[in-house]
């Protein structure tokens, strides 16, 4: 139990019973007094409980974990073995490196010997730093059964184990890697789980492994009353054509210092990558297809500053932390309003403003209405900036810019300049040419291409002349008596008696995919749900019916992503073998 029944009340790291070792590094960080997950998470920790914790990223939960981890180590001593005491699993590489860094950090004055272990680096220096001895593994579940087949993690003396977040991990089809970590550890461990979310598998894995776990729920702080929103939620309706060029004038409009834009497959972020670059934006793109010396080159880049913009998957931006974000932008909108909360946690922290940006395609009006039920907020749709908005956007740049250098009052050296070319031209044009050059000096993309305007709900098939069947009151929408079809493809195929799959979870459109093995090679669906989500962007909830036959098997997947998931797992392995994966309608 939290050592006082009131959040309020003034409570130091000391009153939590820390070794002086960890307060003093601890203070040397900087931090001043636990957050809630830290005030309430420490004491059972420490006195051997299993927890069980739902709470978000950003609230402290990494030190809530890893002091009680260092506190145990303190107490054990000299324990004679290379062995690990405690073994931390997170879903990606860089939340590894996260972790490993911050635990090192804390427990540097114990001489605490932390390893970070993931797929992407030389298994060989793995395998060198746990045969000189390892205190605390912090490692994705694929490299660690990897490592625990080969017999170089052996977890007969782990004491603890933690699960940070386990949603996510189950979401990437980490669930049978889990199980076998899990079974390879003393019965005797003690063991915490953190997730965002606690649907109820979860709930089994905690049944499955844990003993009578004391039960945390940490909510995001709150805002006071009478403070303004510490983020502003905007939406634009755009056709999915004019996505990349309306997200372009929104950035050059909104001019953020520093921003990630959120996209749902790879093929998007090296495309969206390549337009911003074009634009003038100095982007970075990140995503699991990327080798392990590209992706920290690009992390380094965006930390350094020298890059505006990181244009990232899901995924592959899990566990990352960057501190001047001021913009989240979702380039599509999530299928989980769960993790458009999670985005927009990045910004808006230590009483800054933030900007979360959505761009919605006219048929996800649905899931704009489920982000608002949940984060019980308005998300405001506003009408992509004009060329004018744009223009007069620059032109008031360019007046800040002379304001500025008029006040900086350094301007003596030019005096002769003016002086000699207003003895031929009148003063006026003398300062509208100066105008003009400061203008154009800012490099801006030359941008007069109007992007049409469409709106969330009942917005008309395009190029389509003549009665519009689709606004007369019918059978599709029961609530208002009207139906309203997104595009001309839709109402054909209404009007045919056909429907477009939904995924029933996140109500996503869905094509269904064509996999070359079946039975006859072993193949499960949750082997097919773990390779689809192990090397693509998809979650779990992401993917639909899957149906295996002898030979083959089909998967259903979200409209937006069966291309790249087509092109990546045809170079995949599906149950140690490669298999042929195509849009299922090509089946001849």
């Amino acid at each position: 139990m939290p050592p006082t029944a009131d959040p309020a009340a003034p409570v130091t790291f000391a009153d939590l019973g820390l070794p002086d070792e960890l307060l003093t590094a601890l203070t040397a960080l900087g931090y001043e007094e636990p957050t809630p997950i830290q005030r309430e998470a420490i004491p059972p920790l420490m006195e051997g409980r299993d927890l069980l914790g739902q709470a978000a990223t950003g609230t402290g939960k990494t030190a809530a974990f890893a002091l009680p981890i260092l506190e145990r180590m303190a107490t054990v001593g000299d324990r004679g073995t290379t062995a690990p005491l405690a073994l931390v699993l997170v879903p990606t590489r860089e939340l590894a490196m996260q972790v490993s860094e911050a635990v090192h950090k804390y427990g540097r004055a114990l001489g605490a010997r932390v390893l970070p272990v993931y797929g992407g680096q030389p298994i060989g220096r793995q395998l060198q730093g746990l045969g000189r001895g390892v205190d605390v593994v912090v490692a994705t579940p694929g490299r660690a059964v990897d490592h625990i087949k080969r017999r170089s993690l052996v977890l007969d003396d782990v004491a603890l184990v933690v699960l940070d977040e386990a949603d996510e991990m189950l979401d990437m089809g980490f669930a049978e890697d889990l199980e076998a970590i899990l079974g390879a550890t003393p019965p005797t461990r003690q063991t915490v789980l953190f997730s965002a979310t606690l649907p109820s598998r979860i709930a089994g894995l905690a049944k499955r492994h844990m003993s009578d776990p004391v039960k945390i729920q940490i909510a995001r702080e709150a805002i006071a009353e009478g403070e303004a929103p510490k983020v502003r939620q905007t939406a634009y309706v755009v056709r999915r054509a004019d996505k990349a060029a309306a997200l372009g004038r929104i950035l050059d409009v909104e001019a953020p210092g520093a921003a990630i834009v959120f996209c749902r497959t790879r093929g998007e972020v090296d495309e969206l990558t390549e337009t911003l670059n074009g634009r003038g934006y100095r982007a970075e793109g990140l995503h699991g297809g990327m080798s392990q010396e590209q992706r920290d080159r690009v992390m380094g880049r965006l930390r350094s500053r020298t890059a505006d913009l990181l244009i990232a998957t899901d995924v592959a931006a899990r566990g990352l932390d960057v501190d001047h974000l001021t913009h989240v932008v979702n380039y599509d909108v999530p299928s989980a309003p769960e993790s458009y909360v999670h985005r927009i946690g990045r910004v808006g922290r230590a009483g800054r403003e933030g900007v979360a940006i959505t761009l919605a395609e006219p048929r996800e009006h649905r899931q704009l209405k489920n982000i608002e039920r949940l984060t019980k907020q308005q998300v405001s749709v506003e009408k992509v900036p004009t060329v004018a908005d744009l223009r007069n956007k620059r032109i008031e740049m360019t007046l800040a810019t002379l304001r500025d250098t008029l006040v900086a009052d350094d301007l003596d050296h030019y005096r002769s300049v003016v002086e000699t070319l207003c003895d031929e031209f009148d003063v006026m044009e003398v300062a509208l040419a100066a105008v003009k050059l400061a203008h154009e000096a800012t490099g801006a993309v030359e941008d007069d291409r109007e992007i049409a305007e469409v709106s969330l709900k009942g917005d008309k098939p395009s190029g389509y002349e003549g009665k519009k069947k689709w606004d007369k009151p019918g059978k599709g929408d029961k609530g208002t008596g009207t139906t309203n079809w997104a595009n001309r493809a839709e109402y054909e195929a209404a009007k045919k008696g056909k429907k477009n799959k939904k995924n029933k979870h996140t109500g996503s459109d869905m094509t269904t995919v064509f996999v070359g093995a079946g039975k006859e090679s072993g193949v499960r669906p949750q082997d097919l749900v773990g390779a689809f989500t192990g090397e693509t962007e998809l979650r779990g909830a992401d993917i639909g019916a899957i149906k295996i036959f002898d030979r083959f098997s089909l998967v259903e997947v979200p409209d937006q992503a069966v291309d790249d998931v087509v092109h990546t797992m045809g170079k995949a392995l599906i149950k140690g073998r490669k298999a042929k994966v195509r849009r299922e309608r090509e089946r001849g």
